[in-house]
């Protein structure tokens, strides 16, 4: 029987103890002549002759296809059971991601449609779904490779990898699920903390309300490490219901039970959603204590400056790509990032998976949120990507280690936010529709250069020279007049104006330690020659009053670039403790 891959709940932020897995080898099918349609694949008329290990891309050794070339259209079949303890409950399907239109029919009847890939969907099969015998599920993927106005992130739109850009990912590549929910059911939760109060104000959405329920009553029961902390009833009457929650427990001057990466404490909550007295729907959750905010032009944490050590994480993996390929390895990124001496991540060009942001909020590690951007300006791009990006805001809201918002990168989408009107009106909505979104995070309207309004100034700085990283970032003059690969940090009349400033792209070093080919920035001959360059492009950010945090690039190796402090294989370049100490400073 062959191996099933991520079996982990792959949504810990909202659990529910009735669900099933459907990840593992499932019918497989290119369909580069367009065949599936007119022949009715989703009918199953048709047996797809391939198979392939979901939730793993085709082009992705885990897959067991591992075929990088060009297949935009791509069908998946499997078939299912619904347990026995689904029943009489509803039964929604859910997918983690699919690039980059799904369709999904179950026993031969649309179930869903999707567009964005990388945000999740859902449906409610239960009226489709046969509760006592096999289902079957058939999905359509459709991908646009050579579009380079979809938001792609680092997926090549050519057929190599090459510089920056690298394999491409089409169709499934994060888990499929089956859920068990009550007719009437807790649909998400909201959680925004206010430590100056110690307080947290509970958004509650349900679904299923027919309007006839007038005994509707939901516990909302909060622990921390077991133990009890309070307990609050609501009656529902709406589809949303908001309580906010006074935490009694002792909470104060960082002593408490705030979140920080230092002590990334967390509280527990469980729903119990009842009607007439009888529990109908379950679901746990956490939440914590933790603010960010900008106090006269320092970056803060819970009320204190809190300088960012980041590393530039791009989420790759040699044998599943874009897809993690165990929760263990996804863990292990977290603990060697920590180990390293740093307190943060910037994840770029990629929504990561939820059990990463998962293992953020419970080891402790702060997290930039950053868009899989496109490459070119179009008004078909800014449909598309103002809808995932909705999505993604949506889906991680709740976790207390993302810390910024970051919609663009480098003006990619935008490549001549520079003088053109329209591109910088883009910009600035994205800024003004992810503070409308979320009030509480600072926002980066254009990561690196060529920004609009902005709550943090961020500049991408490959110089390598100690003696001019010391010079440009001795004052905030220098540090904001410069002009970084030739672009201006500031555009469409706007300009520094007090904002943090941070180093959000740096360093670059190449060292070769692997069996990998490659480039970096500027390159290493010898493990002292290594940590010798680190230190002369980390050192003069630390040591500036300018300077209030920096983004190391990069973590990992990833294909052609060597530029990781982590070859792709994760083996450190030097001991972690070297690593570490010159992160902090030695």
């Amino acid at each position: 029987m062959a191996t099933k891959f991520r079996q982990e709940h792959p949504r810990p932020q909202f659990e529910r103890a009735d669900w099933i897995n459907l990840n593992g080898e499932w019918e497989f099918e290119f369909d580069d002549a367009g065949a599936g349609d007119k022949e009715q694949w989703q009918a199953g008329g048709k047996e797809l002759s391939r198979r392939i290990q979901v939730p793993f891309a085709f082009q992705s050794r885990l897959s067991g296809i591992g075929d990088p070339g060009f297949h935009d259209v791509v069908w998946y079949r499997t078939a299912f059971e619904v347990p026995a303890s689904f029943s009489g409950k509803r039964t929604i399907l859910h997918f983690g991601a699919v690039d980059y239109e799904a369709t999904v029919w179950v026993n031969g009847k649309l179930a869903a449609r999707h567009e964005g890939g990388h945000t999740p969907f859902s449906a409610d099969i239960t009226g489709i779904v046969n509760p006592s015998g096999t289902n079957t599920l058939v999905v359509k993927a459709v991908d646009y490779s050579r579009d380079v106005t979809l938001p792609r992130g680092k997926q090549y739109w050519l057929t190599d990898s090459a510089s920056i850009f690298y394999t491409r990912t089409t169709g499934i590549w994060q888990t499929v699920w089956l859920e068990a929910v009550g007719q009437t059911y807790v649909d998400k939760v909201r959680f925004t903390p206010d430590i100056d109060r110690n307080d947290i104000e509970m958004r509650v959405f349900f679904g299923g309300l027919t309007g006839q329920q007038n005994d509707l009553t939901l516990e909302i029961d909060i622990s921390y490490q077991g133990a009890s902390v309070t307990r609050d009833i609501v009656r529902v009457n709406n589809e949303e219901e908001t309580r906010t929650i006074r935490l009694t427990d002792f909470n104060d001057h960082s002593q408490g039970r705030w979140w920080s990466p230092e002590k990334p404490n967390l509280y527990d909550v469980r729903f119990t959603l009842r009607s007439g007295g009888v529990a109908i729907d379950e679901a746990s959750s956490y939440f914590g204590m933790r603010k960010v905010s900008i106090e006269d032009g320092k970056f803060c944490l819970n009320n204190r400056p809190y300088f960012q050590k980041l590393v530039l994480d791009q989420g790759y993996f040699p044998d599943g790509n874009l897809t993690p390929p165990s929760d263990e390895a996804i863990r292990r990124d977290v603990e060697l990032t920590k180990a390293m001496g740093f307190n943060g991540v910037r994840k770029h060009q990629k929504l990561e998976d939820p059990r990463y942001l998962y293992w953020c909020d419970k080891l402790g590690l702060l997290v930039w949120s950053e868009a899989a951007n496109a490459y070119q300006y179009s008004e078909k791009y800014v449909r598309r990507f103002v809808n995932e990006w909705q999505e993604s805001m949506e889906r991680d809201y709740n976790h207390p280690s993302i810390v910024a918002w970051v919609p663009l990168n480098e003006s990619w989408g935008v490549p001549n936010i520079q003088i053109d009107k329209r591109q910088q009106q883009h910009a600035l909505t994205m800024y003004h529709l992810t503070k409308s979104l979320d009030p509480m995070r600072p926002v980066v309207s254009n990561d690196g250069w060529e920004m609009v309004a902005t709550d943090l100034f961020n500049i991408h700085d490959y110089e390598w020279r100690r003696e001019v990283l010391e010079e440009r970032y001795s004052s905030p003059e220098k540090a904001t007049s410069a002009l970084p690969a030739g672009r201006r940090l500031s555009v469409g009349g706007y300009s520094y104006a007090g904002q943090p400033i941070l180093v959000t792209e740096f360093g670059g070093i190449g060292y070769k330690k692997s069996e990998w080919e490659g480039w970096g920035y500027s390159g290493a001959e010898n493990d002292e020659d290594y940590a010798d360059r680190l230190r002369a492009v980390i050192h003069p950010l630390l040591k500036s009053d300018v300077v209030q945090g920096f983004c190391y690039t990069q973590l990992t190796d990833v294909e052609q670039e060597i530029n990781g402090l982590l070859t792709y294989d994760r083996v450190p370049k030097l001991p972690l403790e070297t690593i570490k100490s010159i992160i902090e400073g030695a």
